[in-house]
């Protein structure tokens, strides 16, 4: 009798200890740039979750924030913290590149699914569980292209990232560039960190090319579109979708008045048509962030986290089915929702993530802006 007793007890703190690994709570580990080069980006993106429901799935949602100061050695330690201390769920971030491929690393090693705000570009393979938010390189690059055809540009200068986003889209733009019957011409790199780029823009001038692509993000992109004009430059400039936020037009001042950012559709839903399925969400998102945090404060960044929710709402009740959150079943659940998920609309437009495609965006995700007395206004209505 004694022998049954202490097997009944035993069997039933095993079974305990089992319920205990499956937390009830959907605990999300959150890592964004608070700090650093890439604060522009990552302060807007952390207010987006002011917008966030308190549970998803029927789970009450659990954030545990880091900041990665825009430093990849950094946003790796933790990343490994919230895997093995917190025991989320998935991560989301981050909003630098440099940063987001680090985590990359990390939630492939680990097999935690992690829902990027940056548009990482990765050898094939490596992203297996990571899935972007924002629009590929690719899609926004060919915006960029389409809008300098339209408008008869036939050479272009680059001044840009040394880094894997400036590489991207150099490599993307000199893809895309010769079929529209347009040369690239002088290239120009600097890094994040530096505080001026007065000799690559005098280079950039002294080409004199009909336009001027500035690959930069957030506060980081007003200071070689400022050398540019400062210099001389009196040609068309174009930005890329990391420098869709309003630091470019406060810091830039007068001198970005009537460039071209390439963007998301979230920033400007007043100009998208009615019949746009994304105009609804896009409003939604505008008119609840600006109640928040005030006027003229929408933010490309911001949208995406907006968008994370959108995203979750739909798949988690899908890996609910599977199993319970807490465990490395529900982050395999996590990930074969995503890939078999279908159509989601979100505020940038329809995404359709799949095994074979973790950006799931396309050309409808895209709208051309440019800035008219310090505000935004889409460029093709």
């Amino acid at each position: 009798m004694r022998v049954k007793q202490v097997f009944k007890a035993s069997l039933l703190a095993s079974m305990l200890a089992c319920a205990g690994a499956a937390h009830a709570e959907l605990t999300i580990g959150v890592i964004m740039s608070l700090t650093g080069p890439g604060s522009g980006l990552g302060i807007p993106a952390k207010n987006g979750f002011a917008l966030w429901p308190d549970s998803i799935g029927g789970e009450k949602v659990k954030l545990v924030v880091l900041d990665d100061a825009t430093d990849p050695t950094q946003a790796s330690k933790n990343a490994r913290r919230l895997v093995a201390e917190d025991k989320v769920d998935l991560i989301i971030g981050s909003a630098a590149v440099p940063p987001t491929l680090a985590i990359a690393d990390v939630a492939l090693e680990t097999q935690t699914v992690q829902l990027a705000i940056s548009p990482i570009e990765t050898p094939e393979g490596k992203d297996a569980w990571t899935f972007r938010l924002p629009q590929s390189t690719a899609v926004m690059a060919g915006g960029v292209v389409d809008q300098m055809k339209k408008q008869g540009v036939k050479t272009i200068g680059f001044l840009g990232y040394s880094d894997s986003y400036g590489e991207n889209w150099l490599k993307e733009v000199q893809r895309l560039a010769p079929a529209a019957g347009i040369k690239v011409g002088t290239v120009e790199r600097f890094s994040r960190a530096d505080t001026s780029v007065t000799a690559q823009a005098l280079r950039v001038v002294s080409a004199n090319p009909d336009a001027v692509l500035v690959v930069a993000s957030g506060s980081g992109a007003a200071m070689p579109h400022k050398a540019l004009v400062e210099r001389g430059y009196k040609g068309k400039i174009y930005q890329t979708h990391s420098a869709a936020s309003r630091d470019l037009i406060r810091l830039g001042g007068k001198d970005v008045e009537g460039s071209f950012v390439v963007s998301g559709p979230a920033v400007v839903p007043e100009a998208l048509p009615d019949s746009n399925p994304s105009k609804k969400l896009a409003t939604d998102f505008v008119t609840r962030y600006e109640k928040q945090y005030g006027a003229g404060t929408r933010n490309l960044f911001a949208a995406h986290i907006y968008d994370a929710q959108l995203v979750l709402q739909k798949v988690v009740p899908e890996a609910l089915k599977k199993a319970k959150p807490g465990t490395p079943a529900f982050r395999a659940a996590l990930k074969d929702a995503l890939e078999n998920s279908g159509n989601i609309q979100i505020s940038q437009g329809t995404l359709h993530y799949s095994a074979k495609d973790h950006f799931g965006l396309g050309d409808d995700a895209r709208i051309m802006l440019t800035i008219q007395n310090g505000n935004w206004k889409a460029a093709n209505p």
